[in-house]
């Protein structure tokens, strides 16, 4: 899945500080979770593709650490990004 720059900056300026936000965790909770939906439809599809299984569980894992990390530095932060629906993130 690739992702055109105007498609890029307007997840960064929904979530992060500007559009131009790319480092914040929030900005790039949000990509990832972007890509694993893609990649879970593609994975329902394509049941066979290993390789996409297994960038699939290391996306999720990225986007865990950088929740966690979120928990430890500002948990406000945290339950203001696990509370938009569209993203996809339970608890």
């Amino acid at each position: 899945m690739h992702l055109s720059s105007e498609e890029k900056k307007e997840v960064f300026a929904t979530y992060g500080a500007s559009n131009t936000d790319t480092g914040s965790p929030e900005s790039q909770i949000a990509l990832f979770s972007l890509r694993i939906a893609h990649l879970t439809a593609h994975l329902k599809q394509n049941h066979k593709d290993h390789t996409t299984e297994r960038a699939l569980k290391m996306l999720v894992g990225k986007r865990r650490r950088l929740l966690d990390y979120l928990i430890k530095k500002d948990i406000n932060r945290y339950r203001a990004i696990i509370a938009k629906k569209e993203l996809g993130i339970r608890k």
